[in-house]
């Protein structure tokens, strides 16, 4: 079979109002997470999202405004999370620990999730043969399992980048559930070799800030706008239909004080709903999913 016509294998097709139906805790049908992704790049090299179009080697407007991020802009969001009380899942970059010391103690003490997200994001991950892939698995998992005095139950490349492997490195590292993909708006179960599987929790790629503001050039308030009408109209679709809602956040862009405002309505109107709705963290999730009876998830 050419690859050009080589299908996944993960997951079946499975259409979303033919499933069965159940309910996140409490009763309630519609689970929202905020992951905010804590991540740091190389200096004069490497991958790395663009305020403005980069200039030769080493690009300091792009780099610093990066590093701001981690400096400024992540300190903001803490703050803003425990002003509207809600919970997040923190998707880091290995290295983080050793470049960023006292960042990730921040949200260490709120109780927040920690998601492995590789090395940096200066690198992918999916372009390497397959024993490199795994050692970069490896290592990133050891940072935050020494760090944190577990290791993380879930992943999200660098970059959303996969190799056709990728699922089953990760299983076989022992994560449970994976992000990168955003097929659906349901957990899926993806077939792993050996007879395995790994659950794929629903990730953003719409509600994300670097598709929408570095991509799209959208503003902070069309962003925030984003998310509120999102919201509402998955809170009305939940009805017929269990779903999940993620919010995809970088600090070095809704930090910046003029996005920062807006999102902080748009947060605090979710926070408004938290009777309604779960608020939650993808890790939450993942778990109330594997513990449903066989058939209720699809894959």
């Amino acid at each position: 079979m050419s690859d050009e016509t080589r299908p996944h294998g993960r997951y079946g097709y499975s259409a979303l109002p033919q499933r069965p139906v159940y309910d996140w805790p409490g009763g309630k049908r519609l689970a929202v997470y905020v992951a905010l992704n804590v991540e740091c790049f190389a200096f004069g090299g490497g991958l790395g999202a663009e305020l403005a179009p980069g200039g030769p080697q080493p690009d300091v407007l792009n780099y610093a405004w990066r590093d701001w991020g981690n400096r400024v802009g992540v300190f903001r969001l803490a703050e803003l999370f425990d002003e509207v009380s809600l919970p997040a899942s923190i998707l880091v970059n290995s290295r983080i620990y050793a470049e960023c010391p006292g960042l990730m103690e921040v949200f260490r003490a709120r109780g927040d999730e920690v998601v492995g997200h590789g090395r940096s994001n200066a690198e992918r991950q999916g372009t390497l043969p397959e024993d490199e892939e795994r050692a970069l698995i490896a290592e990133a998992t050891a940072v935050l399992a020494r760090a944190e005095g577990k290791a993380p139950a879930g992943w999200l490349g660098p970059w959303i980048s996969q190799s056709r492997a990728t699922p089953d490195l990760l299983a076989e590292a022992g994560y449970r559930y994976l992000l990168d993909w955003c097929h659906d708006d349901q957990p899926t179960w993806f077939t792993t070799r050996g007879g395995g599987r790994i659950l794929s929790v629903p990730y953003p790629q719409e509600l994300n800030d670097i598709p929408s503001i570095v991509g799209r050039k959208d503003s902070g308030a069309q962003f925030a706008e984003m998310i509120v009408d999102t919201f509402e109209e998955m809170r009305a679709a939940a009805e017929a239909a269990p779903l999940v809602m993620g919010i995809s956040l970088h600090p070095y862009l809704v930090g910046q004080p003029h996005r920062l405002r807006p999102l902080r309505r748009a947060l605090a109107h979710i926070a408004e709903a938290r009777d309604a709705v779960w608020i939650t963290r993808p890790g939450a999730i993942a778990d109330h999913a594997m513990a449903l009876p066989e058939g209720m998830v699809p894959g």
